[in-house]
């Protein structure tokens, strides 16, 4: 659920907002909205933890060699000088030893084999690696500098029983299942999906294959903004396009907010007489978030829609392609992870040298789609990738990212260091 924001600086002809302002309200009035469930650890993968998971078992659960060689006591060792001890037997990963180890010997041990208990201790402490080792007869000779614990695992040293694991609001990964199996888990309670709803907006726009009318274009923007919901793990349920008519829109809205967690949309929410999404949200909800300061990106608008189960959020997206990638990004996308439960930091940025010269406009965030090339010292170099226009879509699919331009800046000279958020892990 989303708390009321004030619309003070929204207004049309207002000062606009700066993005960083906009996620900071995100990051402090946007709550989950979905509910959990609970799913076997094959089916987690993507999804957002949403209850503390606590491991059920040790991990390892025994101490064990890090190594194929030979266990022995550390007291056993004569400092200085080589050690020669027999060799008392033989244990392998999933075959433990029966009874107790005694002092004087060593053990012959291989990777993941567990480490006995001793007559009247813990058992060997020390493992030596089997290069290291030489033999004569029954006996095996072992060299001397070895520090105490030498390649053994202790049990528990990676989690220990009861440990939470993992806290609500982590996306899953492939490794965090691994964490979870390791630990005896075998399934977890996460959020559901986003149930969500979207559509574009527009008399010009036109599914991809139709016969294109004079000024008509195909529509790039759902099928992106599809890809990029999916890949958040939402349900999405594809809408269509609504038609340049207010009352056809208004309709629309309104039954779709009654069977969705949110509704998306790209175009129609600037201020036009063609634009209907604005006035839709002021008759159906409100308008808490509109014009922030960013290019591309404008207009983008984040409501709240009155529904009879509630209220549904409603986030309005540019109409050109570049912008929509852009504001989901940079917007959308930690937006929909929080609503969805997830408590995902942003995409992170590190620095390059930039390979143009540029102005931009104080007091907006500028995104400079750019590829990356080696420089001549550790920094990579961003360059261009073509016209940076927010209808330019080549100029997208031929990028490595985004250089990042903050509002304070008005120039950037060629050579000075950037920030550069690259577009691999948030297609």
């Amino acid at each position: 659920m989303m708390a009321q924001l004030s619309e003070d600086c929204f207004a049309t002809g207002g000062e606009l907002l700066p993005l960083s302002d906009a996620l900071a309200l995100l990051e402090d009035r946007v709550l989950p909205i979905s509910q959990v469930e609970k799913v076997p650890l094959e089916a987690a993968n993507g999804r957002i933890v949403a209850k503390t998971v606590l491991a059920k078992n040790h991990v390892p659960p025994y101490s064990n060699s890090a190594v194929d060689g030979y266990a022995v006591y550390f007291e056993d060792l004569i400092p200085d000088q080589e050690t020669n001890l027999p060799i008392l037997g033989r244990i392998a990963a999933g075959l433990p030893m029966k009874g107790d180890m005694e002092r004087g010997g060593a053990l012959q041990v291989f990777t993941g084999a567990m480490l006995p208990d001793g007559t009247l201790d813990q058992g060997p402490d020390t493992v030596f690696m089997q290069e290291d080792c030489r033999f004569e007869g029954t006996n095996v000779i072992l060299p001397d500098g070895i520090q105490r614990g030498a390649n053994r695992r202790e049990r528990g040293e990676d989690v220990t029983k009861g440990d939470a694991i993992l806290q609500p609001g982590r996306r899953l990964r492939s490794m965090d299942l691994g964490l979870l199996a390791a630990s005896g888990c075998t399934d977890v309670v996460v959020y559901k999906p986003l149930h969500v709803g979207l559509f574009s907006t527009g008399d010009e726009v036109r599914e991809p294959g139709d016969t294109l009318g004079p000024g008509q274009i195909y529509d790039a923007n759902r099928i992106v903004l599809r890809s990029m919901l999916s890949s958040l793990g939402c349900d999405v349920d594809d809408l269509g396009i609504l038609a340049d008519d207010p009352e056809e829109t208004l309709k629309q809205i309104e039954k779709e907010a009654k069977s969705h967690d949110l509704l998306v949309s790209s175009g129609g929410a600037s201020v036009g007489e063609e634009d209907h999404v604005r006035s839709v949200l002021d008759t159906l909800g409100r308008v808490d978030i509109w014009r922030i300061a960013i290019k591309p990106g404008r207009p983008l608008m984040l409501g709240t829609l009155r529904t009879e189960s509630g209220p549904v959020p409603y986030l309005g997206l540019p109409g050109n392609p570049v912008a929509v990638i852009v504001t989901f990004i940079k917007f959308a996308r930690p937006l929909i992870l929080r609503l969805a439960g997830g408590k995902e930091q942003g995409p992170k940025t590190f620095p390059v040298r930039a390979g143009f010269r540029h102005n931009k406009k104080k007091n907006r965030r500028e995104f400079i789609r750019c590829t990356l090339n080696p420089g001549h010292d550790e920094f990579l170099v961003a360059n261009k990738s073509g016209r940076q226009g927010a209808g330019i879509l080549s100029a997208v699919t031929l990028a490595d990212g985004m250089v990042e331009l903050p509002e304070n800046l008005e120039y950037v000279e060629s050579g000075q260091l950037v920030d550069f958020l690259p577009f691999r892990g948030l297609e």
